[in-house]
């Protein structure tokens, strides 16, 4: 199976608890570079609670936009980066002919506030 970024997924995403999960769609995250080698991907789960849009780490997919009704989703959704997951490729179920998060500046937002580091977060170890 060839996936890209920004590529929607079914796919289980397991609960941080370490139970099974829900099948629930998510979007692939991981770069291309790596997806083309490996055989597991790093995806962000999609779900249809909106009150997770406000937080700066999530963004709202609107499928009345052309953005939104490129993702193929058929409710309005939000992508949320705080939980994200790495799932096999025989873990993936379903992907959407043609579906794709465009890259869009709430997307790369979203993941840039999740994955901000300062040098100052980081202590050597003694």
């Amino acid at each position: 199976m060839t996936l890209q970024r920004g590529d929607i997924v079914m796919t289980r995403i397991p609960h941080a608890g370490g139970t099974r999960g829900k099948k629930r769609p998510a979007v692939i995250i991981q770069a291309d570079t790596y997806n083309a080698k490996l055989t597991h991907f790093i995806v962000a789960e999609i779900t249809t609670n909106l009150a997770a849009a406000s937080d700066p780490a999530s963004f709202l997919v609107d499928i009345s936009t052309p953005d939104g009704q490129a993702t193929g989703l058929d409710q309005n959704s939000v992508v949320c980066c705080l939980f994200l997951a790495t799932v096999a490729e025989t873990g993936i179920t379903k992907s959407w002919a043609n579906s794709r998060l465009p890259c869009s500046p709430s997307s790369t937002r979203a993941l840039r506030r999740y994955f901000t580091f300062r040098d100052s977060q980081f202590r050597v170890a003694k």
